[in-house]
C-alpha cells in the first residue's frame, strides 16, 4: 500500500486528488494551512473527510515542512498548496511569492534531505505563459508571466526542474490550464458566474458583475486533471506536462453556456466597459461589467496543447467546457434550493 501526501488537500484539486488516490488504495495524508479552523467542506462534500489524515502544513514555515515530511515519509508528494487567486497576487505580492516560490524550494530541499526517493509533483499553471509567445502553448513555450502569481509559479516550476536535474529526484510539474468544478472557490470567475446566475434563476435580482469578457481560457474539469497528476508520478522518468482541453473560449462564451443550463437566453448589449446581458425570458439584467475586475496586466489568450500528455501518459480530458458549465450551474442551483 502506497502512502501519499497532498499539500492543499482542502482545496478543489486536493479534494478530487484525495478521492482518486483513496480509490486506488493509497493511505492519504494531507496538509492544510494553519488557521483557526480547517475548512474541510470540499472533503465533506466528496464524503472522504474521515478517510484522510490531516496535518497542519504551512509553506512559509520551513521547520513545519521539515518535520511533517520526516514524519509521513510518503511515497508520493503532491504540492497543490498555493496563494492561487491571480487577482489577489497584486495586493499580496510578497506573500504570494514566499508561498508559491520559496515554499516549493522548502519542500524540495526537505525531501532531498529526508526522503530523496519520494516522487514529487509540482502544480504549475498556464498563467506562467502570460503574454503568450505562441498559440497553442506547449511544454517548450517560453514563459512571459503577467502577474505576481504567474512570476512566483515560474520560480516553482524551474526550481522543480533544477532539483530533478541536480539531484536526480523524481520531480515533475503539471502545467495545468484552467480547471474548474462545483468545488471551485467563489472568487474564481467560472464559479462567480454559475453562483450568480443560479441565484437569479432562483428569483434573485442582483446581476453578476465581471471584468474582461473577451479574455479567452482553456477550461476543463478538475476531476479529469487530477488523474493526469497521478499519471505523471507513475512514469519511470519524471518530466513536465501540459494538461489542457485544446479548446479556448471567452468568459462571455462560458456565461452563455451557464445561462443555457439554467433555462436562460442572454441578449448582449453594448461594448467594453458598458456591455451587459439581459435574460430574454425574464427581462432581468443578469451580467454587467466593471473596471474594478480588470487586471492591471491582462492575459488575453490561453490555449493548451496536451499532445505530450496524451502520447506519454495516455491522458485526455473527458468533460467538455459546455458539460462543465452545466455541471457547475446545476450544482449551485440545487445547493440554493
Amino acid at each position: 500500500m502506497k502512502t501519499c501526501f497532498i499539500s492543499g488537500i482542502t482545496g478543489q484539486d486536493g479534494a478530487y486528488l484525495a478521492r482518486l488516490l483513496l480509490d486506488k488504495g493509497y493511505t492519504v495524508h494531507g496538509g492544510f494551512r494553519r488557521i483557526s479552523q480547517a475548512e474541510t467542506v470540499r472533503l465533506d462534500k466528496l464524503g472522504i473527510l474521515s478517510d484522510v489524515q490531516l496535518h497542519e502544513f504551512d509553506l512559509a514555515d520551513a521547520n513545519n515542512i521539515f518535520r511533517t515530511i520526516g514524519k509521513v515519509q510518503a511515497h508520493e508528494f503532491y504540492n497543490l498548496a498555493a496563494q492561487s487567486f491571480v487577482g489577489a497576487s497584486w495586493e499580496v505580492p510578497v506573500y504570494t511569492s514566499d508561498v508559491n516560490a520559496m515554499g516549493v524550494l522548502r519542500i524540495l530541499d526537505s525531501l532531498r534531505t529526508l526522503a530523496p526517493e519520494t516522487r514529487f509533483y509540482q502544480a504549475s499553471t498556464s498563467e506562467m505563459f502570460g503574454q503568450v509567445a505562441e498559440v497553442p502553448q506547449r511544454e517548450s513555450t517560453p514563459f512571459l508571466p503577467r502577474s505576481p502569481y504567474g512570476v512566483s509559479k515560474v520560480f516553482g516550476h524551474f526550481i522543480t526542474r533544477n532539483y530533478r536535474e541536480s539531484f536526480g529526484m523524481h520531480a515533475s510539474s503539471g502545467i495545468l490550464f484552467n480547471h474548474e468544478s462545483p468545488l471551485r472557490g467563489t472568487e474564481f470567475v467560472t464559479r462567480k458566474i454559475t453562483l450568480a446566475l443560479a441565484r437569479l434563476a432562483r428569483g434573485g435580482s442582483e446581476p453578476c458583475v465581471l471584468g474582461n469578457l473577451d479574455a479567452k481560457r482553456d477550461w476543463g474539469f478538475a476531476g479529469d486533471y487530477v488523474e493526469g497528476m497521478w499519471r505523471m508520478l507513475q512514469q519511470d522518468t519524471p518530466g513536465d506536462y501540459v494538461l489542457a482541453t485544446g479548446v479556448s473560449l471567452t468568459v462571455r462564451d462560458f456565461a452563455n453556456f451557464v445561462a443555457e443550463a439554467l433555462g436562460m437566453k442572454l441578449d448582449w448589449n453594448g461594448v467594453g466597459i458598458v456591455e451587459y446581458a439581459i435574460d430574454r425570458k425574464s427581462g432581468k439584467r443578469v451580467i454587467e461589467v466593471s473596471e474594478r475586475f480588470f487586471r492591471p496586466a491582462e492575459v488575453d489568450l490561453l490555449l493548451g496543447d496536451p499532445s505530450k500528455a496524451a502520447k506519454v501518459l495516455g491522458w485526455k480530458p473527458r468533460v467538455s467546457v459546455q458539460q462543465l458549465a452545466e455541471m457547475m450551474a446545476r450544482a449551485d442551483y440545487e445547493d440554493l434550493g
